[in-house]
């Protein structure tokens, strides 16, 4: 699989210059596959993910813009900045099932007015930022390579860890784990600095491909929505699920909309309706379940 993403991706600006649908293809795959570490693993729906690519978003931009720091150091705050927002809320891990859900969106809604109610001179206030000088389509293309590498080797290796197994048994019987000694919050609470981490640096780079941050697009509850449906549509709880279901997906998104602009969404959504009435466990969840034999070779 990894194979095929890097012969997918990589060789990618040798060819073209216009470099938006792979760079946003590789966004939602980076966004599907570390929603699954929390969600497909571990059992939570966070509503709010979107406030992780936010937090991203915003930090890149600061530390670059009001700062002066470079783009390497600036995504590299942004990846610390989201995984201590995701500590701070370590004790709503607590929380059972769609409470979670709750104060994961109240967080989205929280740091939304928080960041406009910073200094302007700080955060931009209503006009948001402008990454002028950082403008390198072709390395933001490559970071956003790096980041979906680094968010599939992640995921590879809590499949196959021992993590992964307690994270899986909690998911199915949280107190039947807990009787065979696993910590039900410390073991959830490594999925989810691991899931705050990627969507965080996805934000920083989004930000420097465009160049531009502002409110309204950095926390668009729309981000956390596709991050769900892309990686339910391929399948929860596999490595490979979402994967399957962002390509999937943001392709037929991206067609429908050449083709249908005004009913974009409308269509999506019929697609989206009848993908999980025919295939509730994804696509890759009813493969294994029709071809069972070949259940041990999906990851």
């Amino acid at each position: 699989m990894v194979t095929l993403i890097i012969l997918a991706f990589l060789p990618v600006p040798l060819f073209t210059t216009n470099l938006s649908f792979m760079f946003y293809m590789m966004l939602w795959l980076t966004m599907a596959t570390s929603f699954n570490f929390v969600a497909g693993m571990a059992g939570y729906m966070p509503f709010g993910y979107v406030a992780f690519y936010g937090i991203g978003a915003y930090a890149t931009g600061v530390l670059y813009k009001t700062f002066g720091l470079p783009i390497p150091i600036a995504l590299a705050g942004a990846a610390a900045a989201g995984v201590a927002i995701g500590l701070l809320l370590a004790p709503t891990l607590r929380l059972k099932g769609v409470y979670f859900g709750i104060v994961s969106l109240a967080l989205a809604m929280a740091m939304k007015l928080i960041i406009s109610l910073m200094p302007a001179k700080i955060t931009g206030g209503s006009l948001g930022l402008i990454l002028s000088g950082a403008n390198d389509p072709t390395m933001a293309y490559y970071a956003m390579f790096i980041v979906l590498l680094g968010a599939l080797a992640a995921g590879t290796w809590l499949s196959m860890s021992r993590l992964g197994i307690a994270l899986r048994a909690i998911r199915d019987d949280r107190e039947a784990a807990e009787v065979v000694g696993v910590n039900v919050v410390r073991t959830r609470l490594k999925a989810w600095v691991m899931a705050t981490m990627f969507p965080s640096l996805v934000g920083g780079v989004e930000a420097w491909y465009t160049n531009a941050i502002d409110l309204e697009s950095s926390f668009n509850l729309l981000v956390t929505a596709k991050s769900i449906v892309y990686a339910m549509a391929g399948g929860l709880g596999f490595l490979v699920g979402p994967i399957v279901g962002a390509s999937a997906l943001y392709g037929i998104d991206q067609l429908i909309w050449r083709h249908f602009p005004t009913l974009n969404l409308l269509i999506l959504g019929v697609v989206i309706i009848a993908l999980m009435l025919l295939l509730p466990r994804g696509i890759v969840g009813a493969f294994a379940q029709r071809f069972s034999r070949f259940r041990r070779f999906i990851p």
